[in-house]
């Protein structure tokens, strides 16, 4: 059999609400009471039957999660939220903060999207604190995300009807995002049904092929079932034994996935009959495996006992395949119903326990979003924003490794960790006075790659002594992105006072070119959650903050402060006086000689299609007319534009930053600035990163240029150069 949600029957007609919520069964009736009062407010809102469809279809997904009523409140509200139909008011008036606080935790959710299409380069600001406030809010209320994963559930079904393209970006998003999501959450219920909706929208000719294979003998293989149900039913009540025993859902996915694995065809496939054996206690499940062994005959290859050795991710239950009757084979899994709970639920299951159904699982909810913990924890101690995107995405998206400490505990790092990314995991001191590894009592080397089920025990001496070689990607001593943010954490700290002097001076220059002192950037302390002001000067010293950074900050904010417009500028401007170029070569209309600067946000050159944007009391701000940051400021005061234009005379020079990427290879700097030389361009500054991985470079070079013209020559210059990728001027 495959598992089909009922609801997403796409036969299944709008039932009269009466008919609707008796069809759905609550665990209690005060759920039941909570979505009829809810549904009330939602009809008088927008009766349509899709909206209240798409509230239904949540409530359906979540009560067999068995999530309380804040939860089955907030998701029925979330798509009348979505649709601004509904305030925050009315709905902390009505019901309460928390599910206020539910509802806007499920939108800040979409922050995780950029870590599906964020590939490369350091994130916004912006982006970031979007990313930090969806973390906060899956930590103080896992809820959310459990009623995100149900709304793309629905998501997925309403896709089904959009074009092709439609289709298969959505499920390639919710493959990439959700599931994984959802599978780290450990809420298998939600995870297959994700993950067989994307396999059909992706692969749809392998899916019906599965699909047909599995129709062509489905009333044989039912009526199979059902008599093995029976059989196992009858012996189990024989020993006086309680328990469920149903024929376990098949997933089309989970049957590709494992054709793939295993290499067999379809006809090969042990489990394509399944049956699940529910029990009180552990006894009971090893009690009904031998009632099952002695029955029928098992396949010793294919035995797993998963309850006296859980998987590393706590996984629990007995699966055993027997030649059944007609001799057929079936796959038998048996747990007690708290295991299956676990396994099906995840967090979700933490509120049943909660309400006292069962005890003693706090700690296993706790375990579950650990890693949230964890990883806000760390980001408040390391300041780089590309650091904690790659964090994140390892713990959510890539494989994992399980091993333990010495006394037992399981510790999940990335897929290829070492002992030095298992030390620092463990604590930032034992990581930087780690002297050597144990694997199973045998010294192994800092390279070692660990395997699911390694016990590690860390040798230490008493001070911290890192080495710098442990960040060389290629000797392969650290893994994780934490680790090795955490390394390069301890050597900053190593070279504070001469980081702290650098920044200074490096700011102050900065700070002088616009017009700026170095007061002002008090005001960016807290913006870049640094302490104070000398942790605000190391970052720049130490590269991990730019100075044009900290610039744009502050004239954001004098721009925003500035709300009165300087009527004397405007009044000047409105008299027509001979055009003449100031001391820049920039003719503002009607003015000559009028204190002009040209913006650090885009950097005009000479050349370049400029706009005037008047400031207060600072004169004209000189911008590229594309720039993002002028649009953003003439959309709120419009009557600040003003006309400007490049006068006769040869600039001195204009600044730009050029971005080139290109194949790592020896003797590219020096190709570079050789072209810079025969251009005349003036170099001030370089950045450079290189990704071992892809065997590739990015350099940032600050210049000075005549003209946008030499500009657009030297770019075509480097661009005819060997293994040059691009070669672009950026916006800032």
């Amino acid at each position: 059999m495959v598992s089909v949600r009922q609801s997403h029957d796409k036969n299944k007609k709008f039932l009269a609400f009466s008919d609707w919520i008796e069809s759905i069964e609550f665990s209690d009736d005060v759920r039941k009471q909570a979505v009829e009062n809810c549904y009330t407010l939602l009809e008088e809102l927008d009766p349509s039957p899709l909206m209240l469809s798409i509230s239904r279809e949540l409530v359906e997904i979540l009560s067999t999660l068995n999530m309380d009523s804040e939860t089955l409140i907030a998701a029925m509200l979330y798509p009348y939220w979505q649709r601004k139909l509904i305030s925050e008011k009315a709905i902390t008036s009505t019901f309460s903060k928390t599910v206020y606080d539910l509802v806007h935790g499920i939108e800040q959710m979409a922050a995780i999207r950029i870590l599906h299409h964020q590939k490369r380069g350091e994130l916004s600001t912006e982006q970031v604190d979007n990313i930090r406030r969806m973390l906060l809010a899956m930590v103080e209320d896992v809820r959310a995300v459990v009623i995100k994963l149900a709304v793309c559930i629905i998501e997925l079904r309403l896709a089904k009807n959009a074009d092709e393209e439609t289709r298969v970006l959505a499920a390639k998003e919710a493959a990439t995002i959700y599931a994984p999501l959802a599978n780290r959450l450990g809420i298998g219920q939600i995870k297959w049904e994700i993950e067989d909706y994307c396999f059909r929208y992706q692969h749809p000719e392998t899916y019906k092929k599965i699909a047909s294979m599995l129709d062509e003998k489905r009333k044989d293989r039912t009526s199979y079932i059902r008599q093995f149900v029976k059989e196992v039913r009858a012996s189990l009540a024989e020993h006086n034994i309680q328990g469920e025993v149903f024929g376990r859902p098949k997933h089309i996915y989970s049957i590709w996935k494992k054709m793939q694995n295993k290499d067999l065809s379809f006809e090969r496939l042990f489990d394509i009959r399944a049956v699940r054996i529910l029990l009180e206690s552990k006894l009971d499940c090893y009690q009904a495996m031998g009632i099952v062994h002695s029955k029928w005959r098992p396949l010793s290859k294919e035995f797993d006992d998963y309850i006296s050795a859980p998987k590393p991710n706590g996984y629990q239950s007995i699966h055993t395949v027997v030649i059944g009757p007609k001799g057929k084979t079936v796959e038998v899994q048996i747990r007690t119903h708290q295991m299956h709970e676990e396994s099906e639920l995840g967090v979700a299951a933490h509120w049943r326990y909660k309400e006292g159904t069962a005890n003693g699982k706090e700690d296993g909810y706790q375990e579950k979003i650990n890693w949230l913990r964890k990883l806000l924890q760390w980001q408040e101690d390391v300041n780089g924003n590309g650091d904690m995107l790659e964090e994140l995405r390892s713990q959510v998206f890539e494989d994992r490794v399980y091993v333990f400490t010495p006394k037992g505990d399981v510790v999940d790092l990335p897929q290829g960790s070492t002992p030095l990314d298992f030390a620092y995991y463990i604590h930032s001191n034992v990581g930087h006075c780690c002297i050597g590894a144990k694997i199973s009592g045998r010294i192994v080397p800092f390279s070692y790659v660990l395997q699911n089920g390694d016990q590690i025990e860390i040798l230490t001496s008493k001070e911290p002594n890192p080495k710098r070689d442990w960040l060389n990607p290629s000797l392969g001593y650290l893994k994780s992105t934490r680790a090795r943010a955490k390394v390069h954490h301890w050597f900053k700290q190593q070279d504070k006072e001469k980081n702290l002097h650098e920044g200074r001076e490096l700011l102050e220059a900065e700070l002088k070119r616009s017009g700026l002192v170095l007061t002002d950037a008090e005001q960016a302390v807290s913006r870049f959650n640094m302490h104070s002001m000398d942790d605000l000067l190391s970052a720049v010293g130490g590269g991990d903050i730019g100075p044009s950074q900290i610039i744009n900050f502050i004239q954001s904010k004098q721009q925003k402060a500035n709300n009165d417009i300087d009527e004397r500028l405007l009044s000047k401007l409105e008299s027509n006086r001979p055009r003449e170029a100031n001391a820049q070569g920039i003719i503002v209309q009607g003015v000559g000689n009028l204190l002009t600067y040209m913006a650090k946000c885009c950097e005009p050159v000479k050349g370049d299609v400029v706009s005037g944007y008047i400031t207060h009391g600072k004169g004209v701000s000189v911008h590229r007319s594309d720039c993002d940051q002028l649009a953003q400021m003439l959309e709120q005061h419009p009557e600040r534009a003003v006309d400007v234009e490049w006068g006769g005379a040869d600039s001195q020079g204009y600044r730009v930053t050029v971005r080139v990427v290109a194949e790592d290879r020896s003797g590219l700097l020096r190709d570079i600035t050789t072209i810079l030389a025969n251009e005349k361009a003036y170099v001030l500054g370089v950045r450079s990163h290189s990704d071992e991985s892809k065997q590739e470079a990015a350099i940032d070079i600050d210049m000075s240029v005549p003209h946008v013209d030499s500009l657009t020559k030297l770019l075509s210059k480097i661009s005819q150069l060997s293994g040059i990728f691009e070669a672009t001027r950026l916006k800032s």
